[in-house]
């Protein structure tokens, strides 16, 4: 990723899941538990996605279940007629997956993220990556053959269906989580801030607020800077200040190899303080996500090699 990418939204799947994802996850919950109740408690196995709800609705969930997802245009006749037959097999194994349907034409963002050429397709999303997909409209036998192909393909990754009211398992949000994530929706980052702390209070070892307050770091670091100054003062290879600022964007726009890299690339070619100012920076970076991760996994054994 060039500095003169930071303003805009990765490519892949995995930068399409920013720090704000948490707020989002919130707000599905509530959407899930209202389809439960209109639907008797059964949660809903067709929903409809867009580009502030792409992150939590189909690449969170992707992370434990799998996710078809359907690029359409809703106005045109025939992808309609697609549409409900992949509701009419989406119905016939419930449980199995989720349809996430996607009206290109209102939401763009994450048809560029996938790079569509064109419409309708099916994706299958599964650990937060495509993993199969039928670009066009397929028959109705095609289809069967090829979800059959694709869960036999995934059998040993996926859980077994739920049984009974899976939306009714979730836990409720904690109050102050909630507060915090409506307060950096608002815009109000000290108020946010006060609430993971109150979190953390309470549960000292409570991951939300853990990187609720690491992500906010980022947000109050980046908010003011200026990107195209930013790419300006990273001609300097010296300007170390460029460099951390520059990861924190990198993060922020889901480029979080890059901005690892670029840190432990720091620590490599410096010393003394500037070196453990990057350390110490990148150490904070990997509080953002959880510790399990495996981009953090590998960094770590990265910056272990550039200091030792």
């Amino acid at each position: 990723m060039s500095p003169a990418d930071f303003t805009s939204r990765p490519g892949s799947l995995y930068g399409a899941v920013d720090l704000g994802a948490r707020k989002q996850a919130l707000e599905a919950q509530a959407r899930r538990e209202t389809a439960a109740q209109q639907t008797g408690g059964a949660p809903a196995q067709v929903i409809d996605v867009d580009d502030a709800s792409f992150a939590t609705e189909v690449v969170e969930r992707s992370m434990n279940s799998l996710v078809l997802l359907e690029l359409t245009v809703t106005r045109a006749e025939q992808a309609r007629d697609y549409s409900t037959l992949l509701e009419k097999l989406t119905a016939e194994n419930a449980g199995r997956w989720v349809l996430a349907r996607v009206d290109v034409e209102v939401s763009r963002q994450v048809a560029q993220a996938l790079r569509v050429q064109s419409v309708p397709a099916l994706y299958a999303i599964f650990q937060g990556q495509p993993v199969a997909a039928v670009p066009g409209i397929a028959t109705e036998p095609q289809l069967r053959d090829w979800l059959t192909q694709l869960m036999e393909a995934l059998a040993q990754y996926l859980p077994p269906p739920a049984e009974g009211d899976q939306a009714a398992a979730e836990p409720p949000a904690d109050p102050d989580l909630l507060a915090a994530e409506q307060a950096i929706d608002a815009g109000d980052l000290d108020a946010a801030e006060a609430a993971y702390t109150r979190l953390l209070a309470r549960s000292p070892n409570d991951q939300d607020a853990k990187l609720g307050l690491a992500g906010l770091g980022l947000i109050r670091r980046t908010q003011d800077v200026d990107p195209a100054d930013l790419q300006r003062r990273l001609a300097d290879p010296a300007d170390l200040d460029a460099q951390l600022l520059a990861a924190d964007f990198e993060m922020l726009s889901g480029e979080v190899d890059a901005a690892f890299d670029r840190l432990i690339g720091v620590v490599r070619r410096t010393s003394g303080d500037e070196r453990d100012r990057a350390r110490v920076h990148l150490i904070g970076l990997f509080d953002t996500l959880p510790a399990d991760d495996p981009s953090v996994v590998k960094a770590r054994r990265g910056l272990a090699s550039a200091l030792f």
